[in-house]
């Protein structure tokens, strides 16, 4: 693995590359599917400013969110852990870069459950590019020992392990970018289905609710998949268990399937009430 590249004197952080990666491929799915959505046009710089904004909130939450989990250690060290060059907690990230994307989607003006299905398949994707640079760094976000033949061993990782282990940012990588592509399939559908309201005459940023009665069920999707999908890969990695005996990504994967099915529920229970109130007659 190379945890760093190093040009001269300077190391540059090869996890920092991956998310430098994942940030531009996440802006370029979500500005083709605001464009889309004709939420904003493809010239327009909202897609840049919900991508870096909410990215950078995401790291300093995933940061803190992992500090936290240790309180001890914190206290005991907290400018080192503060800014230790690895140790980042999913669900801290999702928190904070999501709850940034909806502040800037409030100040635009963007149906809030519209921008949250357009941002669904550049989220997946964003998060797949993004195991990658855990991979490259070795920051102990691999799996538990394995002797299947694609095992792999970190002994320069930021966690060094020369032992044969899952290599489960792969894993991970490869679900992610089935579900973004699964997601941006549903949108496709979502757009298709709802008649010409959302694709052609609604005006960028104010789409009718009249032409579009499944708003929300892409990123009800991306929470029900992404959860199953962590709460599995959890089985092989080696975080440490809490609740119940389940790791705190677990427990974050449990409530984030629970509000997907709540959230698929609602949508789908809202649509024949739509339905009748956008019938001529």
């Amino acid at each position: 693995m190379m945890p760093f590249i190093h040009l001269g004197p300077v190391a540059i952080p090869t996890f920092g590359i991956m998310v430098a990666v994942a940030m531009v491929a996440a802006y370029y799915v979500l500005r083709a599917d605001l464009a889309r959505r004709n939420l904003a046009p493809k010239d327009s710089a909202l897609a840049e400013k919900l991508i870096a904004v909410p990215c950078l909130a995401g790291i300093i939450g995933a940061r803190l969110y992992h500090v936290l989990e240790t309180p001890r250690d914190l206290f005991g060290d907290p400018i080192g852990q503060l800014f230790s060059r690895y140790g980042l907690a999913w669900f801290g990230g999702l928190i904070a870069g999501l709850a940034t994307f909806l502040w800037i989607a409030r100040r635009n003006k963007i149906p809030l459950l519209a921008i949250l299905d357009a941002g669904s398949p550049a989220a997946a994707l964003g998060y797949g590019i993004g195991r990658i640079g855990c991979l490259l760094s070795g920051d102990g976000d691999y799996g538990v020992p394995t002797s299947l033949p694609w095992g792999m061993s970190f002994p320069n990782g930021l966690v060094p392990t020369t032992e044969r282990v899952h290599p489960t940012p792969i894993y991970e990588f490869i679900v992610a970018c089935a579900i973004a592509w699964v997601l941006w399939k549903m949108g496709a559908a979502q757009i298709a289905t709802s008649g010409p309201t959302l694709a052609k005459g609604a005006g960028m940023g104010h789409p009718k609710n009249q032409g579009f009665r499944s708003q929300g069920a892409v990123f009800a999707a991306y929470l029900v998949t992404t959860g199953v999908a962590r709460f599995l890969v959890e089985f092989i990695r080696i975080n440490p268990r809490s609740f119940f005996g389940m790791t705190n990504a677990q427990a974050a994967s449990v409530l984030s399937v629970i509000a997907g099915v709540a959230l698929w529920w609602w949508v789908n229970r809202r649509q024949p009430h739509e339905g009748r109130e956008s019938t001529p007659g």
